[in-house]
């Protein structure tokens, strides 16, 4: 009895954790390498993403920072535009602003407060749409499971992992660490419901993943690239 008791929950705890692999919850840290500000949140994403495999950390660096004193190599328009959009859905009252991060398209926040950060994670949804995202040949393949709902398919391409000096501005001779920071977020279908595969082809970014996301800013699924 004890034994079959303990495969139970052995066997609970693996379907848990497929489960939690198959649909992360996503974490997006708007921040800048200009922004004095950011370095403890750049801090708490790069724990996400070492530590919690439920979780999809992503940091999009944007560009209003770029004219301050240091112009961030890793600052793209689509990361600017992406959090003006979530501001407008969101309903924030500050605007844009760093650090902030943004749990699966809907919560918005200082990106610095853990305790806030873990809090809104530990209540995010996991009815998410499955998706899966594998290497096929050249190119990429995006399958997209059935539900109900429509949303665009985003690819996004990121870097696990850069350090870097900086030479001027508010961080000047810091050198920061930071994680999973997306090199590119290319549109690459819409999904009305059924299931829907993808063919496309890698874009800037030395890892990828693949974000399911609503017209009201909602990520209803989301995969990381299966080797």
């Amino acid at each position: 009895m004890r034994a079959a008791v303990i495969g139970l929950v052995l066997a609970t705890v693996l379907v848990t954790a497929g489960h939690a692999e198959d649909s992360p919850t996503v974490v997006e840290l708007f921040t800048s390498q200009g922004c004095s500000s950011c370095p403890p949140a750049d801090a708490f994403l790069t724990d996400l993403a070492r530590q919690r495999r439920d979780v999809l950390a992503l940091a999009f660096h944007v560009t209003y920072w770029d004219t301050t004193g240091w112009k961030d190599p890793y600052s793209l328009d689509a990361a600017t535009s992406r959090q003006r959009d979530y501001a407008r859905e969101i309903g924030d009252d500050d605007g844009v602003y760093t650090p902030q991060m943004v749990v699966d398209g809907t919560t918005g926040f200082v990106g610095s407060s853990r305790a806030q950060g873990l809090s809104v994670i530990a209540g995010a949804a996991r009815n998410h749409i499955l998706l899966r995202l594998v290497r096929d040949g050249q190119s990429l393949l995006v399958k997209v499971g059935a539900g109900v709902g429509q949303a665009k398919v985003l690819l996004v391409g990121f870097d696990p992992m850069h350090q870097t000096q900086i030479g001027r501005g508010e961080n000047s001779g810091r050198t920061l660490l930071e994680s999973n920071i997306v090199r590119s977020l290319t549109p690459i279908g819409a999904w009305s419901g059924a299931s829907l595969d993808l063919h496309p082809q890698a874009q800037p970014g030395q890892s990828f993943a693949v974000l399911l996301q609503a017209d009201n800013g909602r990520i209803i699924g989301a995969a990381r690239l299966q080797s």
